[in-house]
Parts: C-alpha cells; sequence; structure tokens
C-alpha cells in the first residue's frame, strides 16, 4: 500500500481504498453495537418456579451494554471526524490509542458475558450452581445474540486499530539497518579481543 496519506491510491471520490475501509468499519461498528445494547436491555424472562429474570440482575451485562454504548457513540464521533481533512491529518495518535481503548473495553465486557453465558449453560457443580438455561432459554437465546453482536463489533475495533496503527507508524523510518550491523559488528570485535 503506496500512496497517498492512508496508503493507498485515490478513487474517483478522492478516498483511498484504506480511509473507505476505516470509515466502513467505524460506521459498521454503530449498528451493531445498537442492536447488542437492544438485545441486551431488552432481554427479560420470567418463569413460575425461579421469578423474573432481567438483565438488570447480571452485572456483566449491564457492563456490556455499557461498553457497547461508549463504542457506539466512538465510532460515530471518530467516522464523523474522519471526514474532516483538518481532524484526520493532525490526529493519527488519537485514532490509534482511542481505537485500542475502546477494543480492549470491548474484549473485557464480551469476556464477561461470555462467562456469564457459560455459566447460564453449563452451571459450575463445585460451587452448587446449576446451569439456569433450561429454565430461562429465551433470556440465554437473547444474551448469546447480543454477545455475537457484541463480537461483531469488536471484530471491527480490532480492524480499526490494525488501521490507525498502520496510519500511525508508517509516517516514521523504519530503523536503519546498518546501524544494527555496525553496532553487532563492534560487540564481535571486542569478543574476539
Amino acid at each position: 500500500m503506496t500512496g497517498g496519506k492512508a496508503g493507498g491510491s485515490g478513487s474517483a471520490q478522492g478516498l483511498s481504498p484504506l480511509k473507505l475501509l476505516d470509515f466502513t468499519l467505524r460506521v459498521s461498528a454503530i449498528p451493531l453495537s445498537v442492536a447488542s445494547i437492544w438485545l441486551t436491555v431488552s432481554d427479560q424472562q420470567r418463569n413460575p418456579t425461579f421469578g423474573k429474570l432481567e438483565f438488570t440482575n447480571l452485572l456483566g451485562l449491564k457492563y456490556m451494554a455499557l461498553i457497547s454504548a461508549v463504542c457506539a457513540a466512538y465510532a460515530f464521533a471518530s467516522a464523523a471526524s474522519s471526514c474532516l481533512p483538518f481532524f484526520a491529518i493532525r490526529a493519527p495518535w488519537i485514532f490509534f490509542l482511542s481505537d485500542q481503548i475502546i477494543a480492549y473495553l470491548m474484549v473485557t465486557s464480551g469476556a464477561a458475558v461470555t462467562e456469564i453465558i457459560y455459566l447460564g449453560y453449563i452451571g459450575d457443580r463445585e460451587v452448587t450452581w446449576s446451569e439456569a438455561c433450561s429454565s430461562f432459554g429465551k433470556f440465554c437465546s437473547r444474551m448469546r445474540a447480543g454477545l455475537v453482536l457484541h463480537f461483531l463489533a469488536l471484530c471491527c475495533l480490532l480492524c480499526l486499530s490494525v488501521i490507525s496503527a498502520f496510519r500511525t507508524f508508517s509516517g516514521f523510518e523504519p530503523p536503519c539497518v546498518w546501524a544494527a550491523n555496525k553496532q553487532g559488528e563492534e560487540e564481535e570485535e571486542r569478543r574476539d579481543k
């Protein structure tokens, strides 16, 4: 990928393929995160034996909904700001760090809900937690669907992290090979003496 600040050749609209991919991934993360929030927040089920179960009963689900909201807001703001040439030229480090932070937060919230789903389906007999998804099947299936959408948004953010890292660090020259070779030769000469 060469040419242009975004690392690709320009298209008819003046956008490089890398910049178009970046924008598309940022915009794609928005509906995925919003759908994940909707499935999580509206998830509830009543069981005559065990009562009502809703997302507010599980801290991990509340955390995933919060992080999904942060991701959607960040994706919207970063997509809008990436369209502004002034901001996009001066802020590769801001995108790089922000993409990394949001991706890591999404990993942690996804891992928390994955554990909840695992315990819901399998249980933990050593601490006498029985599986709950046989009693709350609808709740568990909606929770799984929300997690799948969350991980799809995470995939967008992981790709964005790679793209923003490329954009940030492609402006720097690679380390000089001859300096490393010269240093290695000097060390060999000292050992030989």
